[in-house]
This record gives C-alpha cells, sequence and structure tokens, in this order.
C-alpha cells in the first residue's frame, strides 16, 4: 500500500488497517518461527507499512495540535 492511499484513508480506516498489519506481521512471524516462510521479504513489507501508517498519525496529530495552537 503508498503513502498516497494511505493519506486517503480517514483516521479510523488508518487504526483498523494498523490493527489487522500489526496482527498480520505477528503471524507471519510465528510462522517464520515453526515453519518456512513462502516470501521473507513479507517481514519487512509490512514493518514499512505499519511505519507509514504511524508517521502519517503523527503527521496529523501534529498538524491537528498546530491548528489548535494557532486557533
Amino acid at each position: 500500500m503508498k503513502a498516497s492511499e494511505l493519506r486517503e484513508m480517514s483516521e479510523e480506516q488508518l487504526r483498523a488497517t494498523l490493527h489487522e498489519t500489526k496482527e498480520h506481521l505477528f503471524r507471519l512471524r510465528i510462522q517464520s518461527q515453526t515453519e518456512r516462510l513462502d516470501a521473507p521479504s513479507e517481514l519487512r513489507k509490512q514493518r514499512k507499512l505499519i511505519a507509514r501508517i504511524m508517521t502519517l498519525q503523527g503527521e496529523r496529530a501534529r498538524a491537528a495540535a498546530a491548528a489548535e495552537r494557532g486557533a
């Protein structure tokens, strides 16, 4: 998922996507410990997606705080 797609999402959708991605990463980690992964690169992709979502949430929080101070 690209950053531009994430920016179009609402805050609620971002939270849901973050939750699903964290669960998926957890399942991948368990699978990597118990059996062979089909695509080991999927672990990195999920971590990067989590980072993108959290960065976007932080940007939005800072923008909201700046708007409150400015108003």
